[in-house]
């Protein structure tokens, strides 16, 4: 017979609940809360690693605990993650080890400025994590940072929930973020997302015009 699940963990009580505020996400990191995070190096970004040309310089902006920063660097990227909660930045320094602690940079992603232009932005649950008012500015600042050419490439999350994070965003509303500064050259469905992504998530990559 089979045994029923167990129920899941309750979610701890916060003080934060702005996730504009770095403690929001300190705190989080802080009491282990982090239903996003896989653990790991998700299958497709593996594959995308070996099918760009050359050794890209990629940018992993709220990147959590960063796993795939070893994975990238490991290949021979020069990959650069940031994050603007303490709490993420010690997580994912002590994820990556000590040989790639230094390409961790506890950073503002609108004021971040990168020490050669990129050829990639990796996105992973970075858009969704920010509420739908600052996707405008987001968008802006990928498109200011890649230089025409470059990718925009990881992981869009599709939801109408009004709460969250995630956020999720419409299609339609994505395509209109993006179109005036990017081309979609990707999109495919995901199977090994996460159960807070399942079946709601797509692999893309946008090519900046």
């Amino acid at each position: 017979m089979t045994q029923p699940s167990p129920p899941p963990a309750p979610v701890p009580a916060f003080a934060s609940r702005d996730p504009l505020d770095p403690a929001f996400w300190d705190e989080r990191f802080d009491q282990g809360y982090t239903p996003w995070d896989r653990g790991g190096v998700p299958e497709r970004l593996r594959q995308f690693a070996t099918e760009l040309h050359g050794l890209p310089t990629v940018l992993i902006p709220g990147c959590g605990s960063a796993y795939e920063l070893a994975f990238l660097s490991e290949a021979g990227w020069d990959a650069t993650a940031i994050d603007f909660s303490p709490a993420a930045v010690a997580a994912a320094r002590q994820a990556v080890g000590p040989q790639w602690q230094g390409r961790v940079v506890e950073a503002d992603f609108f004021q971040y400025r990168p020490s050669a232009p990129l050829d990639l932005i990796y996105e992973r649950a970075f858009l969704c994590a920010l509420p739908r008012a600052m996707w405008p500015p987001v968008a802006a600042r990928w498109a200011e940072l890649l230089p025409p050419g470059a990718l925009l490439a990881g992981y869009f999350f599709f939801d109408n929930n009004p709460k969250g994070p995630p956020f999720g965003i419409a299609r339609e509303a994505l395509d209109a973020l993006l179109a005036p500064h990017f081309r979609c050259v990707a999109d495919e469905a995901v199977l090994d997302s996460m159960p807070v992504f399942a079946g709601k998530e797509r692999w893309m990559a946008w090519r900046r015009l």
